[in-house]
């Protein structure tokens, strides 16, 4: 069971980093943005993968830097979304951008905690 919840927890936070980061690439790529105005929406992304990568060797303390960064962007994303968007895509964009973060910090917090009250 604790095998499966640390890789649950992996597989959710990389493929969440690997979306958003092609996502940022390729719209910007699409949308023929130039290099500097996409540096930053890339450099999220690399950030997102970073963060991903992080429990990997530090499983506490990325765990809890996922659960604050699935807090935070859930929350800037619904102060900053533009207005003119359907409540609904606004809602799915919220969920996935920061439930996937959220909820594999949550379950490598878990593992940590279970394999120190473990005999």
């Amino acid at each position: 069971m604790k095998l499966r919840m640390v890789w649950a927890a992996r597989v959710l936070a990389l493929l969440w980093a690997a979306f958003w980061l092609f996502f940022f690439v390729a719209e910007s790529w699409a949308c023929g943005t130039p290099a500097l105005a996409a540096a930053p929406w890339v450099g999220a992304g690399l950030l997102f993968a970073v963060l991903a990568l992080a429990p990997r060797r530090w499983e506490a303390a990325g765990g809890v830097l996922l659960v604050a960064l699935g807090l935070t962007a859930g929350t800037a994303y619904a102060i900053w979304a533009p207005m003119w968007r359907p409540p609904a895509v606004r809602a799915i964009t919220i969920a996935v951008l920061g439930a996937p973060p959220l909820v594999s910090g949550i379950l490598f917090l878990r593992h940590r905690r279970a394999l120190r009250s473990s005999p």
